[in-house]
């Protein structure tokens, strides 16, 4: 457990740190003094204002959705035993996409698209769910080698499905909202207004999961020896897939179709610290909301005065790490 506490801690400063760099740099630069005086005594000044009103609610936006991202991943990780899945692998994201893009296109306010957007993404879990649920429960009478790829299956046509519509939408859109659609499209927490009820949802989640954690690790060895050992595979697989789906229709209603978070730190975690689930997850969630921190800060500052989409950043980043972890893999 002290191992536990000491790379919980690590992540922790890595998160602390990366907050702070979020909070100090923008169109007005801050030093890290101003910034500690202003969080404790704020006042009437722009930098405040600036600081309470723009920075400290996007930093919360941005460290919940990576927390929830990186989660899911972990989670779908051991679902379907596969190290490569993440977050919108059963076409969650598209879902959250079709609702979004949809209001849009009827000109509906911001709280009616990330509603469209929760929608989209419940009705696409729904829709697998429903295609899926014998194989969720197949694994209590199998090593379960069978119903993760149906499983998958399943959420990989969805998403195919989820694609045709989001391009039809996008061919038939008024001109004039083409290019906020596409910035949803691509992750922009540039127009949240989710605040922190994102970093509430994660450390729920962490809480909801990290009992279970222990036969997550008896469920990696197999549906078979797992039962043997006294785990409910089949309630403990529709749990999982519950919690991951509504992780991600949650972080997709916050930023937009943000990718590689929950694919790359489950991995790059599991590489560096191994794979009990005891101390892996928290360390997801850390890890998580830290990365997509770092990558909206380099989205906000980039090309300042512009913004770029944070899902670019995180594309541009993600997928050299991804290959370079698979290369150094043995």
């Amino acid at each position: 457990m002290v191992r536990a506490w000491r790379i919980w801690s690590l992540c922790a400063a890595v998160a602390a740190a990366s907050a702070l760099l979020a909070l100090m740099l923008g169109s007005t630069a801050l030093a890290p003094t101003d910034v500690l005086r202003l969080l404790v005594a704020p006042d009437d000044s722009a930098a405040s204002q600036v600081l309470h009103q723009l920075r400290l609610p996007r930093i919360a936006a941005a460290f919940g959705t990576g927390a929830l991202l990186a989660l899911a991943g972990a989670l779908m990780q051991v679902l379907l035993r596969n190290p490569l899945a993440e977050p919108y692998v059963l076409g969650v994201s598209g879902g959250a996409a079709v609702g979004a893009l949809g209001a849009m296109v009827a000109g509906a306010t911001a709280l009616a698209v990330h509603g469209g957007a929760f929608g989209g993404a419940l009705l696409s879990v729904a829709l697998v769910f429903a295609v899926a649920r014998r194989d969720l429960g197949a694994a209590a009478n199998s090593d379960g080698t069978e119903s993760a790829p149906r499983l998958l299956l399943a959420g990989v046509m969805l998403a195919a499905f989820w694609t045709a519509l989001v391009t039809l939408m996008l061919a038939t859109a008024p001109e004039a909202r083409i290019r906020g659609m596409l910035f949803w499209l691509a992750g922009d927490l540039g127009a949240t207004d989710a605040g922190a009820w994102p970093v509430w949802a994660a450390l729920a989640l962490t809480l909801a999961i990290w009992p279970f954690a222990r036969s997550l690790n008896v469920l990696l060895r197999g549906s078979l020896a797992a039962r043997s050992l006294g785990v409910p595979v089949a309630a403990l697989r529709r749990l999982l897939f519950a919690l991951a789906s509504l992780a991600t229709a949650i972080a997709v209603t916050t930023s937009g179709a943000v990718g590689f978070i929950g694919l790359v730190v489950p991995h790059a975690l599991r590489l560096a610290i191994g794979n009990d689930q005891r101390v892996l997850l928290p360390a997801c969630a850390l890890a998580g909301g830290a990365a997509l921190l770092l990558a909206d800060t380099a989205a906000r500052t980039l090309v300042a005065p512009q913004q770029l989409p944070v899902g670019i950043v995180t594309a541009l980043i993600g997928v050299p790490s991804f290959l370079f972890l698979l290369l150094r893999r043995r």
